[in-house]
């Protein structure tokens, strides 16, 4: 295994630096890291593909970390609900140590490789179901035993870690290792590891969505009207669609509930 998320920091004396220093040396680092994920657009690729058709059957998607790799998880999945309609349950982040270690450390959270699967087996997982292990290192316990359990109950498996040929790599049927190297602050993996883990899943779930046919052209047609600001846009959208003033297009979305189904029926409907 190739820990490069662990080797030294390119750089030196960061307390001597000026604050200017220190953001351009963090902004240079950061630059590298779209590069180093666009290497794993094939893995990515082929974890998409396998994700829409068990979804396409009634499947849902999992992510499991700890620490800054299982809030990534709940944030991903957590988005999807407001920006495509689709079930709470259908995308689901789990976090090692609970709903309680997003804003605060669980101690020896990650080190259980049991908790996983126990965790897992809360929502009903099945091989229907795909399971996602995200972490930087690719050696979190807590992340080896969930997909180890879930390869033996027949699931796709997949992973999102930052360094090569580690051991959760190794257990995931479909890994995708982003290796973007050393951290700005040696070992922080919450910086460039951390980016690259939100990149993957903001193409994962995304391009999953626009398969699963939840965006038309390129709007989020299913999208949760939620506050102000989202009535807003998609007023915007069903004018766009429609050539209909705004007053009607309001009163649409207030009979059909979204974009897609105001558009669907605005020619057919008497306001």
């Amino acid at each position: 295994m190739n820990r490069t998320t662990e080797q030294d920091s390119n750089y030196k004396d960061l307390e001597k630096m000026s604050v200017a220093e220190l953001l351009q040396g963090i902004n240079k680092e950061d630059k590298t890291v779209p590069l180093a994920v666009e290497k794993s657009i094939p893995a990515i690729e082929k974890v998409v593909n396998i994700i829409v058709d068990k979804m396409s059957n009634g499947g849902r998607l999992f992510y499991i970390g700890a620490g800054t790799s299982g809030r990534l998880g709940i944030l991903d999945a957590s988005e999807c609900p407001p920006t495509y309609g689709v079930p709470f349950d259908m995308v689901v982040g789990i976090i090692a140590g609970g709903d309680k270690a997003i804003r605060k450390a669980v101690e020896n959270a990650e080190d259980n490789s049991e908790q996983a699967w126990k965790d897992l087996q809360a929502f009903n997982i099945s091989d229907k179901d795909v399971l996602i292990g995200i972490a930087a290192s690719g050696t979190t316990p807590y992340v080896i035993g969930g997909l180890k359990m879930a390869n033996e109950y027949g699931l796709e498996t997949a992973c999102i870690v930052c360094n090569s040929g580690s051991p959760v790599a190794a257990i995931a049927k479909h890994p995708i290792e982003v290796v973007v190297g050393p951290e700005f602050v040696t070992g922080s993996t919450r910086m460039k590891s951390g980016t690259a883990q939100k990149l993957v899943l903001n193409m994962i779930s995304t391009s999953t969505m626009i398969r699963l046919g939840r965006v038309k052209g390129n709007k989020m047609v299913d999208m949760r009207l939620s506050n102000v600001k989202l009535v807003g846009r998609a007023v915007n959208m069903v004018m766009q669609a429609t050539g209909l003033d705004s007053g009607t297009a309001q009163k649409l979305l207030e009979r059909y509930g979204s974009v897609r189904k105001a558009v669907d029926n605005a020619a057919s409907s008497e306001l």
